[in-house]
């Protein structure tokens, strides 16, 4: 039996919002599109979630907070759910990464990775 920890899939395309960013004041937008794909057998809770993002100046924030875009997703067997959200950086470049929290339909509590993924504005990475 495959351990729910590596059975949780996190798939992530970031993208570069031109319209929403200023430059010249510091501020790059970039929003990110998540698909978490359960592959366990039973259903899954995603009660929080914890981002580290850190920018090209090496600034490092940690976000903790309940769910994601204000939901609490119950992830059946075999099933995904997909969401958007955004972030701000003051540097064309930066790197996401960090954990959901979930809790199977068998009470037991665990962590699904989400590896480093690259916030980057057009033509920033040479």
């Amino acid at each position: 039996m495959t351990h729910p920890r590596t059975s949780i899939d996190v798939t992530v395309v970031s993208e570069y919002l031109h319209q929403q960013s200023l430059p010249e004041e510091g501020r790059y937008a970039f929003a990110y599109h998540i698909t978490i794909t359960n592959q366990t057998t039973l259903a899954a809770k995603l009660l929080t979630r914890h981002w580290i993002i850190v920018d090209a100046n090496q600034e490092r924030q940690e976000i903790h907070g309940s769910g994601v875009v204000g939901e609490q997703p119950i992830i059946a067997a075999g099933d995904h759910y997909k969401y958007t959200s955004g972030v701000i950086l003051e540097t064309p470049i930066g790197t996401m990464e960090g954990s959901y929290q979930l809790l199977d339909d068998n009470g037991v509590a665990f962590d699904a990775p989400i590896q480093p993924f690259l916030l980057s504005a057009p033509n920033a990475v040479h």
